[in-house]
């Protein structure tokens, strides 16, 4: 794919469809155990927002915490979201670069079982690209997050945040991303890192097709 090739969302008899490129393999909810719905995709109620949860715009990031693009950029977008005040931020955990990217996954959705989210989300997204086991729980700990706690929160609710992490990997299957970060602004997808115009543009752009 492209970088920063873009594609529309819409939905339809099909479900989830990607103008020209046809529809992908996703259909209306109940078709069948796998069907996903754009309303799947950017309303998943099992994910964290960060921003405006009762934002009219939703801006989705699939982001893995060992992705250097996703990390360089995220101060941009999460100042953006916040002057907007209007924006819906939902980070999709990705974890495609090993093990550790895993685990800073599990003990971030453990932290936010006691409502640390946004503090476990950004003691990682602050830290260098590549990260060992250890350097993800230095991290955390040194962000204020208690990490046997949130190991344990982890797995008081595995099937909850597992079951999450199964669907960001269907869904970013299912729309052919390539790697992080890739980004869905409205009802269109970005592939690639955006810089703060382009990502700018695109909320423009998502609020003038609303």
């Amino acid at each position: 794919m492209t970088i920063n090739r873009r594609k529309m969302l819409g939905a339809g008899a099909a479900g989830l469809m990607l103008a020209g490129i046809g529809a992908v393999a996703l259909r209306t909810r109940g078709t069948s155990p796998d069907a996903m719905t754009i309303d799947d995709v950017l309303h998943d109620p099992d994910n964290p927002v960060l921003g405006n949860p009762g934002g009219r715009l939703t801006i989705v990031e699939y982001f893995d915490y060992q992705c250097p693009f996703c990390k360089r950029d995220h101060d941009m977008l999460t100042n953006v979201v916040a002057g907007d005040g209007d924006i819906r931020l939902v980070m999709k955990d990705w974890p495609i670069f090993g093990a550790p990217s895993v685990l800073a996954s599990q003990l971030v959705f453990g932290a936010a079982s006691a409502g640390g989210y946004e503090a476990a989300h950004s003691a990682l997204m602050a830290t260098d690209a590549r990260l060992t086991e250890d350097q993800v729980r230095q991290a955390l700990a040194a962000g204020g997050t208690d990490t046997d706690a949130a190991l344990a929160a982890y797995r008081a609710e595995r099937g909850k945040w597992d079951g999450l992490l199964a669907r960001n990997a269907a869904q970013a299957a299912a729309l052919g991303l390539g790697g992080t970060p890739a980004f869905i602004i409205g009802t269109t997808l970005y592939s690639g890192a955006l810089g703060e115009a382009r990502l700018r543009a695109a909320i423009a752009e998502a609020r003038q097709m609303s």
